[in-house]
C-alpha cells in the first residue's frame, strides 16, 4: 500500500505539470492561500507508515554544519525553553485549517542550541519513517516554526506524526516532518522524499507551488 499510494502521488505531480500547471508569479493576498478549502477536521497524510516511537526510545539529533552537534533524548528535548504558537496549516492536497494551537520548542531555540557555521544555508529534515524534506534556513528562522509535542493542549497523536513533528505554517504542509528524528543543518541544497517525486522545492502555498 506505501508504494503504490507514493507512485500515485507522483503521477499526480507529473499530470499537473503535463496539464501546464503553474505557480503564480505574485502571491496571493488572502489568509486562505489559491486553490485551497477549509475543513473543520484533520485529515491524515503520510507515507503509510505510523511508527510508534515510545518517548523512552525518541531522540532528536541536531547535527552538520554546526558547532555544537547535539542529540537529544525526550526529557532533555522537553526541558529546553516552552513555547506556543497558534497558526494556520495548509496542505498541497488543497485542504487547510485555520488556527491550529501548536506547543514545543521553538526552531530558533535549536538553532541557537546548536550555533550552525556561516557556510550552513539549508535544512533537511529526517524522521523516522524514512521520510525526508528540506527547507532554506532562513525559512526556519520564522518566529512561528517549531517541533511541535503537542496539538491543541493534547500530545500530538501516533497518526499526526508523534510524538514530534516540524511545523512550517508559511509553506505547505509536507515541510514540516511528521515523526522527526534529526535535523541536520547543510551548506547546500539536497532534495528531500517529495521533492525528488515532482513536487515543489520552495513551496510557498500562496504562489500555488505545488509541483516542480
Amino acid at each position: 500500500m506505501k508504494d503504490q499510494f507514493i507512485a500515485a502521488k507522483q503521477r499526480w505531480a507529473e499530470k499537473q505539470k503535463a496539464a501546464g500547471f503553474k505557480p503564480r508569479d505574485v502571491a496571493a493576498p488572502d489568509r486562505l492561500p489559491p486553490g485551497q478549502r477549509l475543513t473543520k477536521g484533520f485529515p491524515v497524510l503520510d507515507l503509510g507508515i505510523q511508527p510508534e516511537i515510545p518517548h523512552a526510545e525518541w531522540s532528536l539529533t541536531v547535527d552538520g554544519e554546526v558547532e555544537n552537534p547535539v542529540k537529544l533524548d525526550w526529557t532533555a528535548f522537553n526541558a529546553l525553553p516552552q513555547v506556543e504558537d497558534t497558526s494556520d496549516f495548509h496542505c498541497v492536497t488543497t485542504w487547510s485549517k485555520f488556527d491550529c494551537r501548536w506547543s514545543g520548542v521553538a526552531f530558533t531555540t535549536l538553532y541557537e542550541l546548536a550555533r550552525p557555521k556561516p557556510d550552513a544555508a539549508f535544512v533537511y529534515f529526517t524522521s523516522y519513517d524514512g521520510y525526508s524534506t528540506n527547507v532554506p534556513l532562513e525559512k526556519c528562522l520564522d518566529d512561528d516554526v517549531l517541533v511541535a509535542t503537542r496539538f491543541d493542549g493534547e500530545p500530538v497523536t501516533r497518526e499526526h506524526g508523534g510524538p514530534a513533528r516540524v511545523i512550517i505554517p508559511k509553506l505547505y504542509a509536507w515541510k514540516g516532518a511528521k515523526f522527526v528524528q534529526g535535523i541536520h543543518f547543510l551548506p547546500g541544497d539536497k532534495l528531500g522524499f517529495w521533492e525528488l517525486r515532482g513536487y515543489s522545492n520552495s513551496a510557498d502555498p500562496w504562489k500555488e507551488e505545488r509541483y516542480a
